[in-house]
């Protein structure tokens, strides 16, 4: 009888977000961390802002980070890391420092650290996992969420938040950075060719990470890539990337489907009546006409005063 050969299995990347973590079943940002360090691998410090993926990810004696993190506060991250910059450079490190926050942090509590990170053009990755509230405190409503989606602040007898998103990756361009970009946990290897992209450059990188929350979106947890996946098909989420100040689609949907095949899947927005869907759509259809000419035209953002 012929010896059976054994094969040797191919070596695999460690994982530097071990599984053991306490986040809710189908949650979009344990997929975002995840991913993000499997990209990023083990040669990076991250400053860790308070909120959902701290919580359930350090809880002592646990940790679940194979890599260095510092833990800071809500209001602090991008000030954190500045300060491990400047470690890492006295000690001759090659390390590449990255801060990881919530929507929360970045959005709102620590927009004034991040502006002046930006501002300074810090050598450092940020990454913001947006699931579009404060989902760890209690699902109240934040910078991110979208308008007249129901939240424990914004809730659905009033018709929701009454603001639209705002638009962090467009606010750092015209701080000058030399990269920012939108990115989505349906979409990893358009969040790959970033995150590689962002390692090469120096300077001040911001992604913001598409990552949602079944919980507080009220959804299924086994919809959660699907749900991510729709939001840039109907063009809730657009996916793109700003060097330099010059804007470019990655990933642009060949049709745009109609927005209300995204805010059905979710029961944020079970409330909405017919003239507020037409609003969101309406804001679509602006919005991608406005990107379709920055994408054609040679505006720099990062030089409009």
């Amino acid at each position: 009888m012929p010896e059976t050969q054994t094969k040797t299995a191919a070596p695999t990347k460690p994982q530097l977000f071990s599984k053991g973590h306490g986040a809710c079943a189908g949650c979009g940002s344990a997929v975002a961390i995840r991913s993000i360090l499997f990209n990023l691998g083990p040669n990076i410090v991250v400053s860790l802002a308070t909120g959902c993926m701290e919580v359930v990810s350090t809880g002592y004696p646990d940790n679940c980070w194979g890599v260095p993190v510092v833990h800071s506060l809500f209001e602090n991250a991008p000030a954190v890391a500045s300060g491990v910059t400047r470690a890492l450079k006295k000690r001759g490190s090659n390390a590449i420092p990255v801060v990881i926050g919530g929507d929360g942090s970045t959005y709102d509590i620590g927009f004034g650290a991040l502006s002046g990170a930006m501002e300074r053009n810090e050598d450092m990755i940020y990454f913001c996992y947006d699931n579009e509230a404060y989902e760890n405190t209690g699902i109240q409503r934040s910078g991110a969420t979208p308008k007249y989606a129901a939240t424990t602040t914004s809730p659905k007898e009033v018709g929701g938040k009454s603001e639209w998103k705002k638009n962090v990756s467009f606010i750092a361009a015209s701080h000058g950075v030399p990269y920012a970009a939108t990115a989505s946990i349906a979409f990893l290897s358009d969040l790959k060719k970033k995150i590689e992209k962002a390692k090469a450059i120096k300077g001040f990188r911001i992604i913001t990470l598409f990552a949602g929350c079944q919980l507080g979106w009220k959804h299924e947890p086994s919809l959660s890539i699907e749900v991510a996946r729709k939001a840039v098909n109907t063009g809730m989420w657009n996916l793109y990337e700003i060097e330099n100040g010059v804007f470019h689609r990655t990933v642009k949907p060949k049709q745009i489907e109609p927005v209300e095949n995204y805010l059905k899947m979710q029961g944020r927005f079970k409330h909405l009546k017919p003239e507020q869907v037409a609003d969101i759509q309406q804001r679509i259809n602006a919005n991608q006409t406005e990107l379709d000419k920055l994408e054609t035209s040679a505006v720099n953002l990062s030089k409009i005063l």
